[in-house]
């Protein structure tokens, strides 16, 4: 097992989307990951001081994305048509796709399915230079900040699949702490700007609440 684990880790599921070196977005997510360090993750998401909030949350999008592929990517030979022949978050909740374009009425679908079809949304999404604009002085759209929502409001179905029905593979592969750290960042990160409704959060409250209370 421990043979497989190091090529493992470094497996993503989509391929990693790059923020460009030298850019003022790449300053910005050395300054998220150096403040990331300090292990105070409340006031890590935090808009630093004169930066533009649009900005902010372009590169932490980009950089969830690049997590959550990272951590999906690792238990992918686990979620397959067989064990999850829907795309769900425990009992109650059961996700079904569409993207408005593409896919305009809700399909139901696995949820390997589902979350290429979500991945492969979001790459677009995020490749898509009238949205997520890398060059300087190129400004945000105005429906910026509802796309960001979606995008946010979408990966957050991955982690909770992941909790509800991979959590014993991900405790297997001792990637419990990544998965836990990564999430806790992700949702200190919405509940600060406010970008994902609570009821969509609701199939992992429970965790949300211990995570938040093991911060105050």
């Amino acid at each position: 097992m421990s043979g497989v684990s190091s090529s493992r880790s470094s497996k993503t599921f989509k391929p990693k989307k790059n923020i460009p070196e030298g850019s003022h977005q790449y300053e910005l997510l050395k300054h998220a990951e150096a403040t990331l360090g300090s292990g105070n993750l409340r006031q890590a998401v935090m808009l630093p001081e004169g930066e533009d909030l649009n900005e902010w949350i372009a590169v932490n999008t980009v950089d969830f994305f690049n997590q959550i592929n990272m951590l999906y990517g690792t238990i992918t030979e686990f979620c397959t048509e067989a064990s999850c022949p829907v795309m769900s978050a425990g009992p109650r909740y059961e996700y079904h796709w569409a993207d408005g374009t593409n896919i305009k009425k809700p399909i139901k679908c696995s949820a390997p399915k589902y979350i290429d079809y979500l991945m492969t949304w979001v790459q677009d999404q995020l490749d898509d230079e009238t949205l997520f604009p890398s060059k300087i002085g190129v400004p945000f759209p105005k429906n910026f900040m509802s796309v960001a929502k979606t995008i946010l409001k979408r990966l957050f179905r991955v982690y909770a699949h992941i909790y509800h029905q991979h959590f014993d593979s991900v405790m297997q592969l001792q990637e419990e702490a990544h998965l836990n750290t990564s999430f806790k960042h992700f949702i200190f990160f919405v509940q600060e700007f406010n970008l994902i409704d609570r009821r969509e959060l609701a199939p992992l409250q429970e965790l949300i609440e211990k995570l938040g209370s093991k911060d105050r």
